[in-house]
């Protein structure tokens, strides 16, 4: 069969999805942010607790 009779099958980058198909994490961040996001959110509440406790000992001594 040439080419040219058939060009949608042999390409599957043209195929579009069905038109039902809805990608349900659309407005979701991915789990790897959200996890990275609390670490970074629980390490800088601890590094300021230090600092203040730091700032405080030294005010008292």
């Amino acid at each position: 069969m040439p080419e040219s009779e058939n060009p949608v099958s042999e390409n599957p980058v043209s195929e579009k999805p069905a038109p039902g198909h809805v990608m349900k994490e659309e407005g979701k961040f991915p789990r790897g942010l959200v996890i990275r996001l609390v670490a970074y959110l629980i390490a800088g509440h601890l590094f300021a607790a230090f600092l203040y406790l730091v700032f405080e000992m030294g005010a008292r001594g």
